[in-house]
């Protein structure tokens, strides 16, 4: 049992007002992360040895400290990527999903959302492996499957939104946003798709749908999207743009318009 004033916890707002006694859990594998400082703070070292004794693998230890301790600049992103590339060095699919995949742990099902994307060899494979991280009810790991998986998708743009044009329909809000953000001309910290900065309208077909979308979650990542087109392409936005205002006079229409529009609002 997670005590309630652990499992009831605000995320603290500097590693220094986190508590040792969080960290201790944490690096246990026993509770999420609640914002990014305590993803931060986990030592995925010593979490990644808890995992794998329990699953009596603790000799494969050594091999996953060296790839982490040979990067040059570490970084909590970084670990989690290079973690998940070992395990597919010395394990298989099943191994992954049977140890990591419904872990308590935030940050191991991140290193399974790693190891699954890179055991596919299709497009096909690929998004239906991603397709349970993409509506993970943690925040990190919904983040962490779009890197996992967007540079692939890129190789093979066509194929990969005629799969996504099947999920902006689907009830989970998460695998509508995933479908968005996981092709965004821009998006943060990921590879750029010149494909869509060029020639945006390609994209519009999994926009137009939810346009008025009744989830917030998607309608910043419609609006993000827009914004996005809008540093390359500002003309096509804005006539998008206007003919949604035309067409959907609702609320959630108008709240993906402002955030679609600010960057060419700023620059005006």
């Amino acid at each position: 049992m997670i005590p309630q004033h652990i499992a009831e916890r605000k995320g603290a707002r500097s590693l220094k007002d986190l508590s040792p006694e969080v960290i201790e859990y944490l690096n246990a594998g026993k509770i999420e992360t609640k914002n990014l400082i305590e993803w931060l703070a986990t030592d995925q070292l010593v979490l990644l040895r808890t995992v794998l004794e329990s699953a009596k693998k603790l000799d494969w230890h050594d091999s996953f400290a060296a790839a982490v301790n040979a990067q040059k600049k570490p970084t909590a992103n970084s670990n989690t990527k290079i973690i998940g590339e070992t395990f597919i060095q010395l394990t298989d699919s099943n191994f992954v999903k049977m140890n990591l995949s419904n872990h308590p742990s935030d940050i191991v099902r991140c290193w399974s959302c790693w190891a699954e994307s890179l055991f596919q060899n299709s497009i096909e494979n690929l998004l239906k492996a991603m397709k349970p991280y993409a509506a993970d009810a943690h925040f990190g790991v919904r983040e962490v499957v779009i890197f996992a998986s967007k540079e692939r998708l890129i190789v093979d743009l066509d194929k990969a939104m005629a799969i996504l044009s099947g999920w902006i329909s689907d009830e989970d809000e998460n695998v509508r946003r995933y479908a968005v953000e996981a092709l965004r001309p821009v998006g943060v910290w990921t590879k750029k798709i010149l494909e869509f900065q060029e020639n945006p309208e390609k994209g519009l077909h999994i926009l137009e749908p939810l346009r008025s979308d009744s989830s917030k979650y998607v309608r910043d990542s419609v609006g993000n999207w827009l914004n996005d087109a809008s540093k390359s392409k500002p003309d096509w936005v804005q006539a998008v743009c206007s003919r949604w205002k035309a067409e959907s006079a609702t609320k959630e229409t108008a709240y993906i318009l402002k955030r679609g529009l600010r960057t060419i609002e700023k620059n005006k």
